[in-house]
């Protein structure tokens, strides 16, 4: 079955770009394209997306509450968000809101659907220059803490390192040698000891308590 994909994005150009190389791959669709989150509920509710692309600058209501808005509805629903420029107040504000990854809008088509499958398979994309972004802002806050501040288990630690490291759930059962349930119910303990929502956020504070 084919991955649902809907795009929020004001630039029309753009939407018709991006639908043609959705609809070029054999393992996607697009199902909608909207010009804002104005109706972001509603849209989403229509067209039933596994994973939106979003815009973050976008007239009326932005990309970042569209997010907080899905996410509180639909957490389900994985959220790749796109922008021109390396804000790092949005960039965060993203993150805070339950971004499942974050990549630039000049990010080349090839890498644009490759990121587009690992947040599917359950990874956090970042485009390189995000990520080092994301590594100098939690360099720079305060107290550190290690595993064991956490309860985390030697099996969790393991996975949260590899989700470091980029790896996608199914890379992990593979590495692992264990089954992508048991995998998803390691990450959903995980999230509880964290106190985190998504995996974008479980990487953060991974990398800002210094945990991996």
């Amino acid at each position: 079955m084919k991955k649902r994909i809907a795009i929020f994005d004001d630039n029309e150009k753009r939407c018709d770009g991006l639908k043609l190389l959705i609809s070029l791959t054999e393992e996607m669709e697009c199902v909608g394209m909207f010009p804002n989150c104005s109706n972001v509920l509603k849209d989403i509710e229509t067209c039933r997306p596994d994973l939106v692309l979003m815009d973050i600058d976008m007239p009326k209501v932005n990309g970042i509450e569209g997010v907080r808005i899905i996410k509180t509805k639909h957490p389900e629903i994985k959220i790749l968000m796109q922008t021109v420029f390396e804000d790092d107040e949005k960039l965060f504000a993203s993150i805070r809101a339950g971004a499942d990854g974050y990549i630039l809008k000049k990010t080349t088509p090839a890498d644009l659907l490759k990121a587009i499958e690992e947040t599917l398979e359950g990874g956090a994309p970042m485009t390189p220059s995000i990520a080092r972004q994301v590594l100098l802002f939690v360099g720079s806050t305060g107290a550190k803490k290690n595993a064991g501040d956490f309860n985390l288990t030697n099996r969790e630690h393991e996975i949260l390192t590899l989700l470091v490291q980029g790896l996608s759930y199914k890379m992990i059962a593979e590495r692992c040698n264990i089954s992508l349930p048991t995998v998803n119910s390691h990450i959903q303990h995980m999230y509880e000891k964290l106190q985190v929502n998504t995996m974008v956020e479980a990487v953060t504070k991974a990398l800002e308590n210094k945990i991996v």
